[in-house]
């Protein structure tokens, strides 16, 4: 029902910079939910960030400081802004949906994904 798609990836060098957008589509759909997760080869799927549909924000520890996750409501998009990249940052970055259906069933949507790649 949702489709999300990721951008704003790209190859960095430390403590630079990046700013990822997420854009979901579809139809007969209501947002709760959005968040940013990032998966390193190997390792497992993370919570990067989330916001609620009443703005209210977390991060994991690895991103407070750093990271700043917004939405825009009337543009169905969310964004991370990522300061101060580390390597260890480096990852893809997975957008994430929590919303409601056109049958009012509560569901999670996935984008495919967006390479960040901070270099030492």
């Amino acid at each position: 029902q949702v489709q999300l798609v990721e951008s704003g990836g790209g190859l960095v060098q430390a403590g630079g910079s990046l700013r990822l957008s997420c854009v979901a589509s579809g139809s007969g759909f209501s947002i709760n939910r959005m968040g940013w997760y990032r998966q390193a080869p190997g390792k497992q799927r993370d919570l990067v960030a989330i916001i609620t549909s009443g703005g209210y924000t977390n991060y994991a520890d690895s991103a407070k400081g750093r990271f700043t996750i917004s939405r825009d409501n009337a543009k169905n998009t969310v964004y991370l802004q990522m300061n101060s990249l580390k390597p260890e940052d480096t990852a893809v970055y997975y957008c994430k949906a929590n919303y409601f259906d056109s049958t009012f069933r509560l569901l999670d949507a996935w984008g495919q994904g967006t390479l960040v790649t901070v270099s030492s």
